[in-house]
């Protein structure tokens, strides 16, 4: 393909590894190999020294006892952090759509139905994936920015009469947009509905960034995934999954090797992992839980908490101008991990991304699905501090300006003020 050598805001390139587009100014940008890069994707996430030191290990032979403690260690720091104490901890060497499958194949047989709470892009892409599988998936209703509607939750299961419906699909925080959704209230309506479904529910962008305590919240499975709030690189997912669940699956006739639950519940390393565990993931898994122990769980959830409004106060300061607004309107409902910002036609949130991460070192996230192209996302989870998060903040303001997008002005004072109110409530 012959090189274009006319650079607009609209149509860039890349030139070499130190060489960057030309902005609506016509100016040439180049990067700097000096200093941090800020990474606030979604995910992956930024990854501390201690989980990367932990990951430098050599790995051990499949015999050595070290082994088996680590992946022990591993699946108690877990049903910690989820507070419960019988489900079992099923691990994958696979990304959170993984665990989806894993989950559809133990629940769901072919034409069996599972009930999918409306919440955003990734409620319908499990949706879908389900329905890849042969599963019927039913689906409640949802706006852009709006969590699960409890309601129309009970109103589906009250509406089974012949109880088909075998478990209730929810994502407590969906990426696309930054909204957080009410997990007990959830099951609140299963139990109002007198419904027999399971509930599971995909944890993979808010555990260790928001409260899920499974057992007293009544989850029956919960998905997880390593390159998040828990500070790994890609790689590792995980089922959580308790005695009705995995009753569930014993009796679900649907063939099944790698994903089966049953197989995995063993004492034999080589059948917990279905083969050789992804052992340097673990070694990571493990420093993580510990440093995250170390820091306490509510202290971790409020500097979640603390950082995202530091966000929120930014983004609306900077929406004062009609350019930007927030995904999530309602406040409660929006993500400790990530915030999702509108912009308006005619601005372009690749080309701010590009700007952001290539000029300013700042990584954030376009959108997706059928947002990716009005959507920018900032991501605040795992090994993240007031500094980090302002510098973020920084560049991306850098970037509006540079782009010529009208913003108001203050915005880092109110992500500041913000963060002081947080820590004298």
């Amino acid at each position: 393909m012959r090189a274009s050598t006319d650079l607009t805001a609209s149509n860039t390139m890349q030139i070499g590894l130190q060489h960057y587009q030309r902005t609506k100014t016509g100016s040439h940008v180049t990067s700097s190999s000096a200093g941090v890069k800020f990474l606030h994707s979604p995910g992956p996430t930024h990854v501390p020294d201690l989980v990367l030191q932990a990951m430098l290990t050599q790995p051990m032979d499949l015999g050595n006892p070290h082994l088996a403690t680590l992946i022990a260690n591993c699946e108690q720091g877990l049903r910690r952090l989820l507070h419960t104490s019988k489900a079992e901890v099923l691990m994958y060497a696979a990304n959170g759509h993984g665990a989806w499958e894993a989950v559809i194949a133990n629940l769901l047989a072919p034409g069996r139905k599972v009930l999918v709470a409306g919440s955003g892009f990734f409620a319908e892409a499990w949706a879908q994936h389900a329905e890849a599988c042969g599963a019927v998936a039913v689906r409640t209703a949802n706006r852009y920015g709006a969590p699960i509607d409890v309601e129309l939750i009970e109103q589906a299961l009250r509406s089974d009469d012949a109880q088909e419906i075998v478990a209730v699909f929810a994502v407590q925080t969906d990426t696309s947009s930054g909204v957080t959704s009410d997990i007990r209230a959830v099951r609140q309506a299963i139990d109002r509905a007198q419904h027999k479904a399971l509930l599971a529910v995909d944890a993979v962008a808010s555990l260790a960034a928001t409260p899920l305590p499974m057992d007293e919240w009544g989850v029956n499975v919960v998905i997880g995934a390593s390159q998040k709030a828990l500070m790994l690189p890609p790689g590792l997912a995980f089922t959580v999954v308790d005695q009705r669940a995995l009753e569930a699956a014993r009796s679900n006739p649907v063939p099944r090797m790698y994903w089966d639950w049953d197989r995995r519940v063993s004492d034999l390393l080589y059948r917990k992992f279905c083969g050789t565990p992804p052992e340097n993931l673990l070694m990571g898994l493990e420093a993580a839980l510990a440093q995250i122990e170390r820091e306490g769980y509510d202290q971790v959830f409020t500097r979640h908490a603390s950082i995202a409004r530091a966000v929120h106060a930014a983004v609306e300061r900077w929406g004062e101008r009609g350019a930007l607004w927030l995904a999530v309107d309602r406040p409660s409902a929006r993500s400790a991990s990530v915030t999702a910002i509108c912009v308006r036609e005619g601005i372009d949130p690749d080309q701010l991304c590009q700007l952001a991460r290539e000029r300013f070192h700042v990584a954030v996230a376009g959108g997706v699905g059928p947002q990716a192209d009005s959507v920018f996302r900032i991501g605040h989870l795992g090994d993240i501090n007031e500094p980090m998060i302002l510098g973020c903040l920084a560049g991306v303001e850098a970037a509006l300006r540079h782009l010529n997008i009208p913003i108001g002005n203050g915005a880092l004072d109110c992500a500041i003020a913000a963060l002081a109110d947080s820590r004298n409530a």
